[in-house]
């Protein structure tokens, strides 16, 4: 269950998706001159390098944010893409920020932030990451950090829910998860992000989730084609809980950019 390493991922379509949304809702909720709580229970490394060899191997950043940027997919001003410049202008042009880099280059000092992760290279990268961000790194399990952490101060905020899915269990598991989440932490937004497989195996879990009336839920579905030849991942997906106002719209233009790949 350690083993997951997204060095070989980052920058895919997924994450396109996954922080193209995350970065809108950070940049909303910033709006408001009132400190928020950000939460990651999954975080990574936090910062990954396109030129590296694992990414290259897989050629994922290339399909994914590479060939996005060439599209033009985001403005300048998008959040998603200010945080990809903030990064790369400190760490060079093949850099890529994952979600806590994200999160640290859209939030303010009056912010708090917390990181959880498990695995324990992952975690000292993460950490090594975050040392010149007043942001926090445990080396603990999320489901854990977070229940001891909510309700949180300050109480409005962000949990991004973005674990690895290697075993299983974890589709059975997260809604009851989830809704134990929300009962502590009822004002949050909570965003659980979820690949989606040649087997559909995340149908069960999405439809447990919309069963449960969770309050103002987005479920935001993007299909793409296989990375290479025998990969099982065919697209992603958002399950967001308290989604903000103007979300939907958002989702609705990725929506649009995905179907004209």
């Amino acid at each position: 269950m350690l083993s997951y390493q997204h060095i070989y991922h980052a920058g895919n379509l997924a994450d396109v998706q996954k922080h193209a949304l995350l970065a809108w809702v950070l940049d909303y909720l910033t709006r408001k001159d009132k400190p928020l709580t950000y939460l990651e229970t999954h975080a990574g490394r936090g910062l990954y390098q396109m030129d590296a060899a694992e990414a290259v191997r897989t050629g994922e950043a290339a399909a994914g944010i590479q060939r996005v940027q060439r599209a033009k997919w985001f403005e300048a001003d998008h959040p998603l893409e200010r945080a990809i410049s903030a990064v790369q202008d400190r760490h060079g042009a093949q850099a890529y920020p994952g979600s806590p880099l994200i999160a640290t280059n859209l939030l303010r000092d009056q912010d708090s932030l917390h990181f959880a992760e498990l695995h324990p290279q992952e975690h000292t990268a993460l950490a090594m990451a975050l040392s010149i961000y007043e942001a926090k790194a445990y080396r603990q399990d999320g489901y854990d950090l977070a229940q001891s952490l909510l309700p949180p101060t300050p109480r409005r905020g962000l949990m991004l829910i973005d674990p690895s899915y290697e075993v299983k269990s974890e589709y059975d598991r997260l809604p009851g998860i989830i809704a134990k989440l929300h009962r502590k932490w009822n004002v949050g937004v909570i965003a659980m992000w979820y690949p989606i497989l040649t087997d559909d195996r995340h149908s069960a879990m999405i439809s447990k989730l919309k069963s449960q009336d969770l309050p103002r839920t987005l479920c935001h579905e993007v299909r793409f084609d296989p990375v290479r030849e025998g990969h099982r991942m065919v697209g992603s997906g958002m399950f967001v809980i308290n989604a903000p106002y103007g979300l939907e719209d958002e989702a609705s233009r990725l929506s649009d950019l995905f179907a004209d790949l």
